[in-house]
């Protein structure tokens, strides 16, 4: 398993991490390791999250976070303790995980895809887990 790491800048954000998986797919295979199958991602944090979504426009992920903001408010009628029940909301409706495709040591996304870590909480240093899922060869 790869741990992998980031920095968040601002409360919400979502970071566009493709360069940095498709950096790790590519390191691993020109090691020998990692060629076809799977790429297995966790963030394991309550306040941030994955998605895959468009990485052309920033316009998308703009309209995303006003989206998320508007849906699940910093402020509410929220028991929990820290101050952070919106972000542990946003998380549910993100997920904690992804599973991405890997063919001949290359990440594979649609055209305009990218792959995002989707801050809640921040800013904060953040852990993702990468596992890689090896396929089964034709024979």
């Amino acid at each position: 398993m790869e741990r992998l790491s980031f920095a968040t800048r601002s409360r919400c954000e979502m970071l566009d991490i493709t360069a940095e998986l498709a950096a790790l797919v590519r390191r691993k295979a020109a090691e020998g390791r990692w060629r076809s199958g799977a790429l297995a991602l966790f963030c394991p944090h309550t306040t941030c999250g994955l998605t895959v979504n468009e990485g052309a426009d920033p316009d998308v992920r703009r309209d995303m976070l006003t989206f998320f903001k508007r849906l699940v408010p910093e402020e509410g009628d929220y028991r929990h303790a820290e101050g952070n029940s919106d972000a542990h909301i946003r998380t549910t409706l993100h997920g904690p995980s992804l599973l991405l495709m890997v063919e001949e040591g290359e990440l594979r996304l649609g055209t305009w895809q990218a792959v995002y870590l989707c801050e809640g909480d921040g800013p904060r240093r953040r852990s993702l887990w990468a596992q890689f899922l090896p396929g089964c060869r034709d024979e």
